[in-house]
This record gives structure tokens, C-alpha cells and sequence, in this order.
């Protein structure tokens, strides 16, 4: 039973040394280069009327206003998004290319090599008939 608690001590050592690295992680990087949007002008804009008719007009303008801003930013995201995975897909095709490169080369070094077996063999097979 006692070894249960040491194994929790040993967990919670590991994670407290992990949260002091020096190094940050990509999680913490991107906590700290977060650009949050300006506040919602929305927030507390709301001053209540006294006709009904009005105050109706007046919420479905903000609502309206704030729709539009949401689809904005939501914009933005996607184009974001957009921009990410072409930067991954070009990342991926230049590693592709470069493995095929260095496929191709390995077997033209391989092919080189069978060559250069294949005159050694026919040498020391003319070396050997000759000394018949």
C-alpha cells in the first residue's frame, strides 16, 4: 500500500519538473505568442429601452452586428487554417522529394558498385584462365 502513495509523489515530482523546464513546449510557446482579439464592444452595450418595439430593434441590430463579426473572424480562421496546411503540404512534398533524391542516388551508387564487382570478377577470371 505504501508504495501507492511513492509512485503518486513520484508523478506529481515529474510533472512539477516538467512545468520548471527551461525549454518551453509548443503548447506554452503558443500560450505566450497568443494574439487575443480587442474586447467585444457587445459586452455590456445593452441599455434597455423603454418602448418594447425599440428595444426589439435594437437587439436584432446588435445581434446582426455581432453575426457579422463572428463570420469575420471565423474568416480569418479558416484562412489561417488554409495557410497552415499548404505550409504542411510543401513541408511533406519537399521531404518526399528530398527522400526520392536520396533513393535514387543510393541506387545509382549501388549500381555503381555492382560495375565495378562485376569488372573486378571479369579480371580475376581472365587472371585465372591465364594462369591455366
Amino acid at each position: 500500500m505504501s508504495g501507492g502513495g511513492f509512485s503518486s509523489f513520484k508523478t506529481l515530482s515529474k510533472t512539477l519538473v516538467r512545468s520548471f523546464s527551461t525549454k518551453p513546449s509548443h503548447h506554452n510557446h503558443h500560450q505566450e505568442s497568443h494574439k487575443f482579439l480587442e474586447p467585444s464592444s457587445f459586452l455590456g452595450s445593452w441599455k434597455s429601452p423603454d418602448d418594447p418595439k425599440v428595444a426589439e430593434k435594437k437587439l436584432a441590430q446588435l445581434r446582426r452586428d455581432y453575426a457579422k463579426q463572428v463570420k469575420e473572424v471565423r474568416k480569418e480562421y479558416i484562412h489561417e487554417m488554409d495557410i497552415l496546411r499548404l505550409e504542411k503540404l510543401r513541408k511533406e512534398e519537399t521531404r518526399q522529394e528530398a527522400i526520392r533524391v536520396a533513393n535514387e542516388e543510393r541506387k545509382r551508387l549501388k549500381a555503381e558498385a555492382a560495375k565495378v564487382r562485376a569488372q573486378e570478377r571479369l579480371v580475376a577470371e581472365q587472371e585465372f584462365r591465364q594462369t591455366l
